[in-house]
């Protein structure tokens, strides 16, 4: 597959800030960014967007070979033990006049992974490679619904904003 693993020191607790609290243990085997489409990640993508949005289907082919292609998109994927593909995680990090910005997006894991550190681990990847890129904030966002997901970003120092989000929807003109 058409991956870069991420150096296991990147992913360990030692990227943690102190005031970001613990990290869990991970049941994960490791982290990886893709570089490439293969039909394992089309598959992959094809299993895990319906389970993130009912609205959205998956990307095409493609589409995902212009999002790892694009040098302002990282696409992290996650392999459990048995080495399929359990998760992903879309970083986009870009510049604006006041500075390097990310944002994280579309992360999803595998119902049948979900509570075994899978997002912990990705998100942990996606705040390494957003700070050696010179990201000064990495924002996100999520349902107030997806409890676990919301408990987990306050956990690694998420800060609930205080801000209106807008949404310009083209279709609505």
């Amino acid at each position: 597959m058409g991956v870069n693993t991420v150096p296991e020191t990147l992913i360990t607790p030692t990227w943690a800030h102190p005031d970001h609290g613990r990290v869990t243990s991970v049941a994960v085997a490791e982290v990886e960014i893709a570089d490439a489409v293969t039909p394992e990640l089309v598959e992959a993508f094809n299993r895990l967007v319906p389970q993130l949005s009912r609205s959205s289907p998956p990307p095409t082919e493609a589409e995902l070979a212009d999002l790892t292609a694009s040098p302002t998109t990282t696409v992290f994927v996650a392999r459990g033990a048995d080495g399929a593909i359990s998760g992903t995680l879309t970083l986009v990090v870009f510049r604006i006049p006041t500075g390097v910005r990310a944002w994280i997006e579309d992360v999803v894991v595998d119902e049948l992974a979900r509570g075994q550190g899978i997002g912990e681990l990705l998100t942990a990847a996606a705040l390494v490679e957003a700070a050696a890129r010179g990201a000064r904030t990495v924002d996100l966002t999520s349902r107030p619904g997806r409890e676990m997901a919301n408990r987990l970003y306050r956990r690694l120092g998420f800060r609930l904003r205080d801000t209106n989000c807008y949404r310009y929807d083209g279709r609505q003109v």
